[in-house]
Formats: C-alpha cells, sequence, structure tokens
C-alpha cells in the first residue's frame, strides 16, 4: 500500500468524469459496439440531459440469449439494430451525489448488488464510479 485510506475522500475524487452516454432510442448494436470497444462494462442513457436508464454488459449478455438460440452471427447482428435500449435499459437508476463519501458508495452499491453508480450534481451527471473505481482508490491507498 502506497498510504493511508482515508475515510473522508469522495465520491468526486475517484470518479470517471464526462461518462460515455447513449440516448434511449439507440440501438443494442450500437450499445454492443461501444462498450466493446471501449471496454465500458456501464453506461448511463441519457435523454435531454437527463440520466433516464443505464445499461450494463450483464444487460447485453441477457439480450445476446437471440444468438444463442440458433441464429448465426448476421441474423444475430440485424436483430440488435431493431432492439432500441429503452426496451431493455434499468429505468430505476440509483444514483449519487460527487460529494457523498467513497464509503457510502460503496454501501450502496453492496446494498443494491449494483455495479456502479452514476454522479449527479443536481440533474446534471458528472461522472460515474464503479466497483472497480473504489477498488483500485483501496489497492492505491
Amino acid at each position: 500500500m502506497t498510504g493511508d485510506l482515508r475515510v473522508d475522500v469522495i465520491v468526486r475524487d475517484i470518479m470517471a468524469r464526462n461518462p460515455a452516454t447513449l440516448a434511449r432510442n439507440d440501438t443494442l448494436d450500437i450499445a454492443d459496439d461501444v462498450m466493446s470497444l471501449g471496454r465500458i462494462r456501464h453506461m448511463p442513457i441519457v435523454d435531454e440531459g437527463s440520466v433516464v436508464g443505464i445499461i450494463s454488459q450483464r444487460d447485453l449478455f441477457r439480450s445476446a440469449l437471440v444468438k444463442a438460440l440458433g441464429y448465426g452471427s448476421k441474423t444475430y447482428k440485424v436483430l440488435t439494430k431493431t432492439i432500441k435500449l429503452k426496451e431493455i435499459m434499468t429505468v430505476n437508476v440509483i444514483t449519487i451525489s460527487p460529494d457523498a463519501t467513497v464509503k457510502e458508495a460503496a454501501r450502496v452499491m453492496m446494498e443494491k448488488k449494483i455495479g456502479c453508480l452514476p454522479v449527479l450534481e443536481g440533474e446534471n451527471l458528472v461522472g460515474i464510479v464503479t466497483e472497480t473505481d473504489i477498488l483500485r482508490y483501496v489497492v492505491e491507498h
């Protein structure tokens, strides 16, 4: 460890700023491409500046069941172009303030069994904090 683990560290100190987002009418193939290329596991869905949903890599895997049902990759790609994110996204998004403590963020993620929290300042999305961000902080401090 490189230092003492401070209990007063806030989400703003460890969050990823300006996260990639998608719109509710974007399609599953776009989300799959963006998330795969960017090695992103969670993406907020934004409509007119407000977070209206979130999708995770798990949501994409679930939607990939179509592929597992015996469709070829060409048919799968065609089908994913027809599925809008609003059809698969989680809509009751749990968020956190940038001024909340990292401990509180970790507690919320554990209690709700979720892997990330969009960070809102007022109604504005300013970042995202993930399990990996918290683990990175713990390992580095």
